[in-house]
């Protein structure tokens, strides 16, 4: 008789969110000498795709990942076909009609049982799990995000997370700290906080961001935490003490101001207007000089008019923070903004993004030139061709830019070295290892 083993491959899409609950299926399936896993979608039994829908342009991905999956399937070239993560959370029944040839839907609630349920599909019993030592990691082996909550409360006018997620929910800590313990011991150096909101955590089990991190801090070999997705209204000064004074926090934050206009910030339903985020950044930068702010702004939010525009690119002229992400309104049936008058035109939501995006390329290329000659503490991500590839700690991992740095020394892909910086083009710092 044949035994049973089955090649699994992944799909994810969205955010690192998503990555953290696919990498946690992983560890589920791997705690099982019936599975192995691959990256090639060619050589898989099965695929599960972690979906998203936080925007059409999501769920459009999504759905065509799917389509293409189950052409795989229906060619014989794949035997089950798995959808989790946010399309099936938003509405599975539509789902399950939708998609015919998937044959598993699961939802965040079923993950710690997805090795019972692939089983099941094959009509196999859930055999005897092997111990796993810590969360298999997408990533490279030396930084990890760890997802401290899920769903969100803010209930912002353009967004369906709260609709897709739920109410926010805090991890413990207890929970949090023991798995950022199994994750350094296997060799990760630098843990990547994210929720939909990393500042609200706590607040719905009576714990605090800032235990958390204390506890985190005290893990020995943890060199770096960063802090992903800090809603402005709940940056507070005990937070912005605790990133100044404690030194395994990177002085560097990322906050989703999304506009600065106080017409627009109404509309959007955030709890911010422009003196509060006026003032947020001169005390954060009063605070802490070397901090690094990153943040995302929309554009073509209904009502966005020409003065609102203007007055969000001459806030980015002045105020210069040090990376920013850009996207244009997505009208999402069933968000407060669906059915807002003055909807903004395409065309106009395009010529505003390239033109947002131009004037941004501008003011950090010129005030990343006053970092030539300076010197940072680089992670080693990996090595294309004769160049090294890493980040500093105003470098958050896909989103922020990257140092290419050559060195006459071998260097271990996950350590940490000083690189002087002597040019910034196509992206990237480029350095050499200072001596």
């Amino acid at each position: 008789m044949k035994k049973f083993s089955k090649r699994v491959g992944f799909v994810s899409l969205g955010c690192d969110k998503n990555r953290v609950d696919t990498e946690k299926i992983i560890t589920t399936l791997s705690r099982h000498r019936e599975f192995s896993f691959t990256a090639s979608k060619e050589d898989a039994d099965i695929i599960v795709i972690n979906t998203c829908s936080f925007l059409q342009s999501s769920r459009d991905e999504s759905s065509e990942t799917i389509y293409e999956m189950a052409e795989m399937k229906k060619k014989g070239h794949l035997e089950k076909l798995i959808v989790v993560g946010c399309l099936p959370l938003l509405d599975l029944q539509e789902a399950q009609t939708k998609f015919k040839n998937v044959d598993k839907f699961v939802l965040p609630k079923d993950y710690e049982n997805i090795d019972k349920i692939i089983f099941e599909l094959y009509g196999k019993r859930n055999t005897k799990k092997q111990p796993v030592l810590s969360r298999k990691l997408t990533t490279p082996l030396h930084y990890a995000y760890l997802k401290i909550a899920d769903g969100c409360n803010n209930r912002c006018a353009f967004c369906k997370i709260p609709f897709i997620k739920g109410k926010y929910k805090s991890y413990l800590i207890k929970d949090l700290v023991d798995e950022a313990q199994q994750l350094v011991s296997c060799g990760v150096r630098e843990i990547i906080l994210v929720a939909q909101d990393v500042t609200r955590f706590g607040q719905d089990t009576k714990e605090s961001l800032i235990t958390l991190i204390r506890k985190l801090s005290k893990i020995k070999k943890l060199v770096w935490i960063r802090l992903l997705y800090c809603y402005p209204d709940m940056v507070s000064d005990e937070l912005i003490m605790e990133i100044k004074n404690n030194p395994k926090i990177l002085h560097y934050i990322d906050i989703p101001f999304q506009h600065i206009s106080n017409h627009i910030l109404s509309g959007m339903r955030r709890r911010t207007t422009k003196r509060d985020i006026v003032e947020l950044i001169n005390k954060l930068r009063r605070q802490i000089p070397d901090i690094k702010i990153r943040s995302t702004f929309m554009v073509g939010f209904p009502g966005e008019t020409k003065r609102d525009f203007r007055e969000l690119c001459y806030f980015l002229k002045i105020f210069k923070l040090d990376n920013v992400g850009f996207f244009k309104y997505s009208r999402e049936e069933g968000t407060a903004s669906y059915n807002m008058n003055f909807q903004v035109d395409e065309k106009i939501k395009d010529e505003r993004l390239e033109k947002i995006q131009k004037l941004q390329e501008k003011i950090i290329t010129k005030k990343n030139k006053k970092l030539f000659k300076k010197t940072f503490k680089v992670i080693v991500d990996k090595k294309e061709g004769e160049y090294y590839i890493g980040r500093t700690y105003f470098s958050a991992p896909d989103i922020d830019f990257e140092v290419a740095f050559s060195s006459e020394n071998n260097i271990k892909i996950g350590s940490f070295v000083d690189v002087k910086i002597k040019d910034f083009k196509n992206g990237y710092f480029v350095g050499y290892v200072d001596k």
